[in-house]
């Protein structure tokens, strides 16, 4: 009875082992592998040296915190969402697409962002949607987003700084602006919006023209009330011009 006990043993281990040993031979194969359904938390698209290229995730393995991807830190205090990471050839994360959407207590609340970042920087172009209601009143507001970005900026020294300066303005808030101005003076941090075409937050459907300090400076645009508009602004945003004038739109 005991030897028929350790041969059962061992064939059951060597079955196990074989299946085991056929299934790594079976997934280390190059050919493609044929599913009709996946269902997985995340997936990490890499090259062959390891190198992450893309990221595709669920709310809860979205990478953030002390998390690192290719050797680098992640967004510390990005929220976790669902949806794709992006990376170039030397592992930096180059861009994503994001979304989310929930119930809130007198409405909801729902997003979805796909950004294209500058080198080793954050975004210069961003597609954009925001939806929220609050009982009886809901705000959409869809566009397509081109930015400047300082042209000293990198991912880790802007983390750094971003750091140092909410450190300061816990201490001195006047210190810490005046930091924030000689850092985007040296090019360091910063950027601007340049360039909107959509609907903005004041539901005005059109294209939206910036100066490099952010600042409206002309729009072509519908208004909520169907009138086709033309302004022109100065540098402290106020109208300078606007067609057809205003006593003709009335």
């Amino acid at each position: 009875m005991k030897r028929e006990l350790v041969l059962l043993r061992t064939f059951s281990l060597a079955m196990a082992g074989g299946m085991i040993l056929l299934a790594s031979v079976a997934f280390k194969n190059n050919g493609n592998h044929h599913f009709e359904e996946i269902d997985v938390q995340r997936i990490n698209i890499v090259e062959p040296d390891g190198t992450v290229k893309m990221v595709i995730t669920n709310v809860d393995k979205f990478p953030n915190g002390d998390t690192k991807i290719n050797d680098r830190p992640t967004n510390a205090d990005r929220k976790k969402r669902s949806g794709m990471l992006f990376f170039n050839e030397d592992g930096i994360e180059c861009g994503g697409f994001i979304y989310d959407g929930a119930l809130t207590e007198n409405g909801h609340s729902s997003g979805l962002s796909l950004t294209f970042d500058q080198y080793d920087g954050d975004q210069v172009m961003q597609l954009l949607t925001t939806d929220s209601k609050s009982g009886d009143k809901r705000r959409v507001s869809s566009n397509l987003v081109f930015m400047d970005r300082p042209a000293k900026e990198s991912q880790q020294k802007t983390k750094e700084i971003m750091e140092e300066l909410q450190a300061l303005r816990k201490t001195d808030p006047a210190a810490a602006r005046a930091k924030m101005q000689e850092y985007q003076e040296q090019e360091l941090i910063g950027g601007a919006p340049r360039v909107m075409l959509g609907k903005s937050g004041s539901q005005n459907n059109g294209l939206f023209l910036f100066d490099d300090q952010g600042m409206p400076r002309a729009m072509f645009y519908v208004d909520q009330a169907n009138q086709a508009k033309l302004d022109f602004f100065n540098e402290k945003g106020e109208v300078l011009y606007s067609f057809p004038p205003a006593a003709e739109t009335n």
